[in-house]
């Protein structure tokens, strides 16, 4: 695949920070309608089975005997844990929060890939992993003090280390897969984990098939997380990663606005300046000096 050109490249971004922003209040409108466990199995499976059309052309590139390891804890930080907390955590949060907490994952690979990576550690990214838990502390206060639901958190934060962890894992492991392979293996292997799991604890019975259910499942689990995953890649193969990570803090702002006007959340001012700082905070973290991009180099 060749390199994508700017204009291709804008569009892309866009795409993704649009589908993965009105990602958080579909999924809440979902569960109106849905058992959180079981919604969260059928999305990703279903997800998976859409990938698993392109990928079956690349098997040659699968060497399951030698890597399922990779694919297993793949699927059980990044789909399991990941969206299996989230979908649980939205029944006690409004979206564009427990979007905004979720999305302190881009701070927390920052601290693990220097920790576990050896990846340069300076300033600015300090800064920015102070302001973004100062910023899940401000937020916090209201759950504390009974405003906000605290379970709702810490399902938020369950859900931000588990992608992190998940990041971080496939990241040292990335040269041993093939990048299209995995993210099919793993929504179909989560997917399938969830799915069971729901019908064990969840009545298949409960979950309530109108037109606007079945339209919200169809369009998360192809645009959100397939084509979603897809375009992440792509983005990342043209070598453009660090536009992408530099751009997710623009998704928590489509969640929350995307929230206030069709779930009519609200937003009050602990929420306003516990987002900012960590806008900010994911904002410092993925913008690298250039006296530490030249050391990268040289």
């Amino acid at each position: 695949m060749g390199k994508l050109s700017r204009t291709q490249t804008v569009l892309f971004i866009i795409f993704l920070v649009t589908v993965w922003g009105v990602n958080w209040p579909l999924s809440k409108f979902a569960l109106l309608y849905t058992p959180p466990v079981l919604f969260s199995g059928l999305r990703t499976l279903l997800a998976g089975l859409v990938l698993l059309l392109i990928a079956l052309p690349r098997y040659k590139k699968l060497h399951f005997k030698e890597t399922w390891p990779v694919y297993l804890l793949s699927a059980l930080f990044n789909v399991v844990l990941y969206y299996g907390l989230q979908t649980i955590g939205l029944n006690y949060l409004p979206a564009g929060l427990f979007s905004a907490l979720v999305f302190l994952q881009p701070v927390l690979v920052g601290l693990f890939s220097w920790m576990w990576l050896g990846e340069a550690m300076y300033g600015l990214k300090m800064a920015g992993l102070v302001l973004g838990f100062s910023g899940v502390g401000l937020i916090s206060t209201g759950g504390i003090s009974g405003h906000i639901s605290f379970t709702g958190i810490m399902f938020a934060m369950g859900s931000a280390l588990s992608w992190a962890i998940g990041t971080v894992y496939v990241k040292k492991k990335a040269s041993a897969v093939d990048p299209i392979w995995l993210v099919t293996l793993q929504f179909i292997t989560g997917g399938l984990f969830m799915t069971a799991a729901g019908l064990s604890v969840e009545r298949w019975t409960d979950i309530v098939w109108t037109p606007a259910f079945i339209l919200t499942l169809l369009f998360i689990s192809l645009f959100v997380i397939a084509i979603g995953w897809l375009v992440f890649f792509r983005l990342i193969d043209s070598g453009e990663a660090s536009k992408v990570s530099s751009y997710t803090f623009m998704i928590p702002i489509v969640a929350i606005l995307a929230g206030s006007l069709f779930l009519h959340e609200p937003i009050t001012l602990s929420l306003l300046g516990g987002v900012v700082l960590i806008l900010v905070s994911i904002y410092f973290v993925n913008k690298t000096p250039g006296r530490v991009r030249l050391k990268t180099k040289s």
